[in-house]
């Protein structure tokens, strides 16, 4: 990996309108409502102890294409923070909070925001609208995509009444970086691509709209089949792609096929990019947390290396130590994340070939324990018999970890992780929401970017739930 150090009125909306405006109807598509996250669930990252973040000092990355400087660290803005509505029945997106968490990003150098017309129940974009609009435009950069997943909303209308509705939302008459949005999903990957981009030839508009400066940079984030991927590369000269959006992290740029067969090791999706000088920007750096969450020996593993380091940055170190990556999401719901997250990028430290290394025999090591690669971003929520699916694979990781996962009643933990277990499952997922009532409906599947076979997973959990309670000792 080469290095590089430059510096230089939220109103609840009602479930059913929000799919109706996204174009679901009674098919719900869980990335639709892929959400905010609670004030209650606040997750522990191991972050590093209370140091003041220095001023002036974010790591900057150039557009080549435009010459801007643009924060090696990236807002996502999928995950910003809810509290109950006035009648304490649903949550909303603490707009107060929000405004908070973008002044001190932008105080500290941040300047990159990534939205999308799906995230928290639709609300995102006019929440982050709504924040950024308080100040000048020319001092921060929006991306946004294109979110058209149901085939309800691949007409030619229904895609660009979408794209307008994001110049809407987020007070804006351009967007600095646009998106095709989750390009390789799906069983029929290829196929789903040409009927939601070619065929109504939303793509030709999008590329006019680039041309006409309404559209600054032009790209597409990128999950699962990787013909689609090798595809749109192929036809580069074509596209002029300005940014690509990848997964990548310490375990995926080697593991990502171990992990699941129909992903695609980072090391080669960055490679490719590379090659072609197209800027490349990074999602999942901590794989949807689970490298902020790591089994004990890693955690001890690092902290015999860096004691007051958090955990969480070594994953951010690696996401941005390559040079051609212009920016590193990350979903930063609490101030701590924020604040641990600019202490890793005021200025980026690039990681040493030992310290690369490093994290590659760290990844070997957590290769051993087989968690399922859930990244807790609810593309499969809601479940339409009301499971809550990613705590119940967080949950399972979480014991994994813990090594609170008995592999049969002659483990010598067997008491203590069947306890923890158990006791854990029913405090994290309400007992009519847990795996016991997954009917294989496989509603869920198709939306998850890891392409978990999620009933497969859930049945694998109730099987082991019914092991351990009816096998006390």
């Amino acid at each position: 990996m080469n290095n590089n150090n430059s510096n230089n009125n939220n109103s609840p909306r009602s479930r059913r309108d929000f799919l109706k405006r996204i174009g679901l109807g009674a098919t719900v598509t869980g990335l639709a409502l892929a959400g905010c996250e609670s004030a209650g669930r606040k997750a522990a990252g191991g972050l590093s102890s209370s140091v003041a973040v220095p001023d002036g000092k974010m790591t900057y990355r150039t557009n080549p294409k435009t010459g801007e400087k643009v924060s090696i660290l990236g807002y996502g803005c999928m995950r910003w923070p809810t509290k109950p509505d006035e009648n304490g029945d649903d949550d909303v997106i603490d707009q107060e909070t929000v405004n908070r968490l973008v002044d001190t990003a932008i105080a500290h150098g941040v300047n990159y925001f990534d939205t999308s017309p799906a995230y928290c129940k639709g609300l995102s974009e006019r929440v982050t609208g709504i924040a950024l609009s308080r100040y000048p435009r020319d001092t921060y950069y929006i991306a946004t995509k294109l979110s058209n997943f149901s085939p309800s909303t691949w007409s030619r209308e229904a895609s660009l009444a979408m794209y307008h509705n994001s110049l809407k939302e987020l007070q804006t008459d351009y967007i600095d970086y646009m998106l095709l949005h989750g390009i390789g999903m799906g069983d029929d990957a290829m196929k789903t691509f040409e009927d939601r981009y070619i065929n109504n030839g939303v793509l030709d508009y999008l590329m006019a709209e680039r041309e006409a400066g309404r559209i600054r940079n032009l790209g597409f984030s990128y999950h699962g089949d990787i013909a689609v991927f090798d595809r749109l590369l192929a036809e580069h000269d074509r596209y002029k792609w300005d940014f690509v959006q990848i997964q990548l992290n310490y375990v995926d740029w080697k593991h990502a096929k171990e992990v699941n067969p129909r992903n695609t090791d980072a090391e080669y999706l960055y490679n490719e990019l590379d090659r072609r000088g197209i800027p490349v920007v990074i999602m999942e750096p901590l794989l949807g947390g689970r490298l902020s969450k790591v089994p004990d020996h890693i955690v001890t593993r690092f902290k015999q290396r860096e004691p007051e380091r958090s955990v969480a940055s070594w994953a951010f170190r690696f996401a941005g130590s390559p040079e051609r990556v212009l920016t590193v999401l990350s979903g930063m719901t609490y101030m701590e994340h924020l604040e641990d997250n600019l202490l890793t990028y005021c200025p980026l430290d690039p990681l040493s070939e030992e310290e690369t290394q490093f994290l590659y025999d760290t990844a070997d090591l957590m290769m051993t324990y087989p968690t399922i690669p859930c990244n807790d971003c609810k593309y499969c929520m809601p479940c339409p018999y009301g499971i809550d699916i990613p705590s119940i694979l967080l949950h399972y990781n979480k014991c994994i970890n813990e090594d609170n996962v008995p592999a049969s009643t002659r483990s010598a933990n067997y008491a203590s992780a069947r306890r923890a277990f158990l006791v854990g499952y029913d405090r994290s997922v309400p007992r009519l929401r847990q795996a016991n009532h997954c009917i294989g409906c496989n509603q869920c599947s198709p939306h998850c970017p890891q392409n978990i076979d999620i009933p497969s997973e859930l049945q694998r959990i109730d099987r082991f739930v019914e092991m351990l309670k009816t096998n006390p000792s």
